[in-house]
């Protein structure tokens, strides 16, 4: 199995770094992980909806671009669907048994995704209705990411 998962911007925070970092040691044993990082689109203050689109589409052009051919694509998504740790960890495992092994995910950044890269994905989905960092998000996918696989070796991830 492989995943890669394609985001915005780099991780500045330490703190966040070795949290991915961890998360990614601990994939090792279940699966190849790649993580891309694009620049992100330079936003100016108070934007017109206009100016704000076209930025979204530049930068979810350059996210398409390096999404390999015939992966399933996730797209994290605020307007995605929320699941489930095992909800998720089932999605992957029925992937899988259906013939598909590569997985790519896709986080924005700060000013969210086009349009056109929402309606690309094979999936969205969302962590909550609240608000996170796309920072933030990256370490929340790679623990999830993670977590299914425990889930689906049958161990035990959280008491």
């Amino acid at each position: 199995m492989k995943i890669t998962v394609i985001s915005a911007g780099k991780i500045k925070e330490k703190y966040l770094r070795e949290g991915i970092a961890e998360f990614c040691k601990r994939l090792r044993p279940f699966t190849q992980l790649e993580i891309i990082e694009i620049m992100e689109e330079k936003m100016p203050d108070s934007p017109s909806p206009a100016a704000k689109e076209k930025i979204l589409i530049a930068e979810g052009k350059r996210l398409m671009r390096r999404i390999p051919a015939n992966d399933f694509l996730f797209v994290l998504d605020v307007y995605g669907r929320q699941l489930s740790s095992e909800d998720f960890a089932a999605k992957i495992s029925t992937l899988g048994l259906n013939g598909r092994s590569k997985f790519t995910f896709i986080i924005g950044g700060p000013f969210g995704l086009s349009e056109e890269l929402r309606e690309k994905a094979d999936m969205r989905i969302s962590f909550s209705s609240m608000t996170f960092t796309h920072q933030m998000v990256k370490l929340l996918l790679v623990e999830q990411v993670y977590r299914a696989f425990k889930i689906n070796n049958g161990e035990k991830y959280h008491w």
